[in-house]
């Protein structure tokens, strides 16, 4: 018995002109990472955290003490600091205005990096910054178990602190 995900591509007449067939853990990493992008971009904060494990390797790309301007940059290791995370992110933007290029997510296995520029208007200084970022993801058992964000921590720090 086989399982896996096929990606197909056509051509105008309706041939087949690229095949790509993932299988196993792959193709469980690639839906996951795929409906984690999704839900981000719907910012529902706790639609996004339950995709994310009990227990979560969290790390940000940041000085351990973190900023004072960015106070959603800490430490986290559940769920319920997943959904909190997101919150605290909605709370300091403006709604509905994410956005950048389309990420590129590269699959090995359970890991998985999305590769891509996060683009926010701040609500208290209304500065708009853009930030390019890496996301390495590990998903286990069909939930994110890692979550190491690789960011332009300065630019989202100058937008934030006026």
């Amino acid at each position: 018995m086989w399982s896996g995900t096929v990606f197909l591509f056509l051509d105008q007449d309706g041939r087949i002109r690229r095949d790509y067939q993932f299988t196993g853990a792959e193709a469980d990493t690639r839906a996951v990472v795929a409906e984690f992008l999704a839900r981000l971009a719907e910012g529902d904060p706790d639609r996004i955290a339950g995709l994310f494990a009990d227990t979560v390797d969290w790390r940000l790309d940041w000085p351990e003490a973190g900023h004072p301007a960015v106070p959603w940059i800490r430490e986290r290791s559940t769920r319920a600091d997943v959904a909190c995370h997101f919150r605290e992110l909605n709370d300091f933007h403006h709604p509905g205005e994410p956005g950048g290029p389309k990420p590129r997510t590269l699959v090995d296995g359970r890991d998985a990096v999305v590769l891509g520029e996060i683009r926010q208007t701040v609500r208290a200084t209304g500065r708009a910054y853009s930030a390019r970022c890496a996301l390495h993801l590990t998903v286990d058992s069909g939930v994110i178990t890692r979550y190491h964000v690789y960011e332009d921590s300065l630019s989202v720090a100058e937008a934030l602190a006026g």
